[in-house]
């Protein structure tokens, strides 16, 4: 018996035929998405293309200083006056106690006057004191002893008195007599010895007031009198006058600053550094520039907290004594050390930062080169020269690094 053969669906040539209708479509649905993506002809001419390598990554920043004495000492005035004579103008070189300036102040020297005219009384009452105390010693020895010649005939008197009025010579009447003239001068002259005594500590006492007195009137005096010498302006130490804001006739108050001098000894470098980098600056931290052709280096040694501006100061000392031939004032570019080198993916710096924040960039594809695709990328430290770059690019590949502002939003540059 015969038997009816049932024809299959998908047989090979079908399978084959499904298999390439959707590669075709697959292909079709690639290019068709492959030409959404927004493009950008440019001239390859004007852009900037670096390329990606491994290398030693410095972290420094580039700061600009000044060169400056190591030390300055401020001429302020000790006491106010108006100049009668400039001696040396700024620029010029001074030795320690040079005469700079001559000023007059009348106030002063009349309070000067004053307060010696007091010191002369008080020596002339002083003294004054002194003597008499000489004198009315004199006079209370004087009076002792003849109260010592009275009490001598008084006892006399009384003792033969006393004899006398037992044997009924004389009466009782004129021993008692006696006998009480003795008695007051003795007591007389325990009195007479107390208030000698008490007129003796007095007159001491006296005297040691009056010489404290004295004494402090006549520091005064020597205070008054340095105070006039500080009339005259002298150089403190000896360097270079860099500075003298007066001229003669101007009035000066205690206290302003009338010019520096610059210890010429040695010299340091003062630095603007960005207030970004304010927690990581520290006293010892490293630096090195160029000079005459040779690399010296630095080590900052005092840091000025307040930011003015965006900026806050250091001072940087050369660790090896600074460089002969330079100069105050003269301007460097100084290279600070932030961080250890180390080994790292690297990308040239540019102008493509501005613009994308250092979250993508534009690299190029295939080995003409001739396109370049928009690509998220990672990146970290930064000095002057390179990026360090964290994820997104390898060694060799090759990257636009100048500025993005006429690309727009488009993923894909064609040359």
């Amino acid at each position: 018996m015969d038997r009816k053969i049932e024809k299959k669906f998908w047989t090979t040539q079908r399978i084959l035929m499904g298999v390439f209708g959707a590669a075709f479509v697959g292909f079709f649905g690639w290019q068709l998405f492959k030409e959404r993506k927004t493009t950008l002809n440019v001239d390859q001419e004007k852009l900037t293309i670096s390329e990606v390598a491994n290398g030693t990554f410095d972290e420094f920043i580039p700061v600009t200083g000044g060169v400056q004495p190591l030390k300055t000492i401020r001429l302020d005035a000790i006491v106010g006056g108006y100049v009668t004579e400039k001696i040396v103008e700024g620029g010029n070189n001074v030795t320690k106690g040079q005469t700079l300036l001559r000023l007059e102040n009348q106030n002063l020297k009349l309070s000067f006057l004053q307060s010696e005219t007091e010191a002369n009384r008080l020596v002339n009452e002083l003294q004054s004191t002194r003597q008499r105390l000489k004198v009315e010693r004199f006079t209370q020895r004087r009076t002792l002893a003849e109260l010592d010649a009275q009490i001598e005939q008084a006892k006399d008197l009384y003792d033969r008195n006393k004899q006398l009025v037992s044997d009924k010579v004389v009466t009782e009447q004129e021993y008692l007599r006696s006998k009480r003239d003795w008695e007051r001068l003795v007591k007389q002259r325990e009195i007479e010895v107390e208030s000698q005594k008490y007129q003796e500590e007095n007159a001491v006492l006296q005297i040691k007031q009056l010489e404290g007195t004295l004494d402090r009137t006549q520091r005064n005096v020597e205070l008054w009198r340095q105070t006039l010498e500080n009339l005259v302006v002298k150089a403190p130490v000896g360097g270079l006058l860099s500075s003298m804001e007066v001229e003669v006739g101007s009035n000066i108050s205690q206290g302003q600053n009338i010019g520096q001098i610059d210890d010429l000894n040695g010299f340091k470098i003062r630095a603007d550094i960005d207030e970004y980098y304010v927690s990581r600056v520290f006293v010892g931290l490293p630096g090195s520039f160029e000079f005459n052709g040779q690399m010296h280096t630095l080590e900052i040694s005092k840091i000025y907290p307040e930011v003015r501006n965006g900026r806050f100061q250091v001072d940087m000392i050369f660790v090896k004594g600074a460089p002969e031939g330079i100069k105050r004032g003269q301007s460097v570019t100084v290279r600070l050390e932030l961080g250890q080198p180390t080994q790292a993916v690297l990308l040239p710096t540019g102008g493509f930062f501005s613009t994308t924040g250092g979250n993508w960039v534009y690299v190029l594809e295939g080995a003409s080169g001739k396109r370049a695709v928009k690509r998220r990328i990672s990146l970290g430290r930064k000095n002057p020269e390179f990026y360090e770059v964290l994820e997104g690019l390898k060694p060799g590949e090759k990257v636009i690094t100048s500025s993005y502002d006429t690309f727009g939003d488009n993923e894909v540059l064609e040359f």
